[in-house]
């Protein structure tokens, strides 16, 4: 895991990588206004590609997708709840900018609705719109 992001300034050239951690931060800012208390002990991260024990199939696996776009983790004694977005699955699901922003969100308000037991549309009223 790279680790937590956070607002960079913003520089002349912005590699894929860092616009990638652009759509998740703006995801997360999109969600603060309703959720911050809940969201202000919870890290954002990326991840380039799931750990191979989230690629096992069968009936275990909790997701119907073959290949997960993200997690959520609760909080744990020793660390803090997170939510991780996985951007070479989401990127190779895109057709362009826009769908990759739109699935970055997408996956965050699902990932949050998790952490927090609740639908994706509760986090996220547009959510159903979209699906």
């Amino acid at each position: 895991m790279r680790g937590p992001i956070a607002p960079s300034h913003v520089p002349i050239a912005r590699s894929r990588s860092e616009r990638f951690d652009d759509f998740v931060l703006d995801a997360v800012e999109r969600l603060r206004p309703k959720w911050g208390d809940q969201l202000s002990a919870v890290e954002f991260a990326v991840e380039d590609v799931p750990p191979p024990d989230e690629l096992i199939d069968g009936p275990g696996r909790l997701s119907p997708d073959p290949i997960p776009f993200g997690r959520a983790q609760q909080a744990t004694a020793g660390s803090p709840a997170a939510v991780v977005v996985y951007r070479r699955p989401l990127e190779a699901r895109a057709r362009d900018r826009d769908t990759l922003g739109a699935l970055v969100h997408d996956v965050v308000v699902e990932q949050v609705a998790s952490l927090l037991g609740l639908s994706p549309e509760t986090v996220d009223p547009g959510y159903d719109d979209r699906h």
